[in-house]
């Protein structure tokens, strides 16, 4: 208990700090679910992540922990493919939770805040490739992406999250607890395929309340160029 609350300590320092500027936050996919003991320490981080201003914390509920014994009510067998496509383009044959995805590129197994925190920075010293602008006026988002270097293929996708929502477990391995899920994931568009030979302009439906996320990511699971989120 004490290293986890070390570890969490040096999490909210690493994280709190002032970023260096840039044009885009850095999305940070956590692939979890309500049915996997090893969970909840990596849905604790991503609360914290979600207070950063410059980072996009997004949490995808997979579905291959259900038969386990509880059946997570966020699952999205979307969010299984989107973890094997992203394990494909690594050369991976395993998929496994808890895992962090940064900027579509780096991984990271387990709730390990200093590692975190370092691809984090590392994602920010990256040059812009993509100057990316979304507002949205009621129920649309106008997004217009331009380039600023070359890039190859896009998709540019629009997400929708649930801030916030804690859930009583009871069955599985995580029987008898509740969990705080933050930025839960709950719908994931693609708007349009992009070559980055001209400026991208579209208007997209976003009716509701949630939050949504404007991201243009590299075609087959390539790396994430520019992101906003939008309330």
């Amino acid at each position: 208990m004490k290293a986890l609350t070390a570890a969490f300590s040096a999490l909210w320092l690493c994280l709190s700090a002032p970023a260096h500027a840039q044009n885009s936050p850095v999305v940070i996919e956590l692939f979890t679910s309500q049915g996997c003991s090893s969970c909840p320490p990596a849905d604790a981080m991503l609360h914290k992540l979600a207070e950063r201003d410059d980072v996009i914390a997004l949490a995808l509920h997979v579905d291959y922990w259900d038969y386990i014994g509880w059946k997570d009510i966020f699952a999205d067998p979307a969010y299984t493919k989107r973890q094997k496509g992203y394990a494909h383009k690594q050369g991976r044959r395993m998929i496994y939770t808890p895992q962090m995805i940064i900027n579509g590129q780096d991984d990271v197994v387990g709730a390990k805040p200093m590692d975190v925190a370092e691809l984090i920075r590392k994602h920010h010293a990256q040059p812009v490739k993509v100057q990316l602008e979304a507002r949205r006026l009621g129920d649309i988002v106008t997004i217009r992406a331009t380039p600023v270097a070359e890039t190859g293929p896009m998709t540019v996708q629009l997400v929708r999250f649930m801030p916030k929502q804690s859930v009583e477990i009871t069955r599985g391995e995580n029987r008898g607890k509740t969990v705080s899920d933050a930025h839960i994931t709950h719908g994931w568009t693609e708007l349009g395929k992009w070559d980055g030979s001209a400026p991208f302009e579209l208007n997209a439906d976003a009716a509701g309340d949630d939050p949504v996320v404007v991201i243009v990511q590299g075609a087959g699971y390539g790396p994430i160029l520019a992101a906003i989120e939008l309330r």
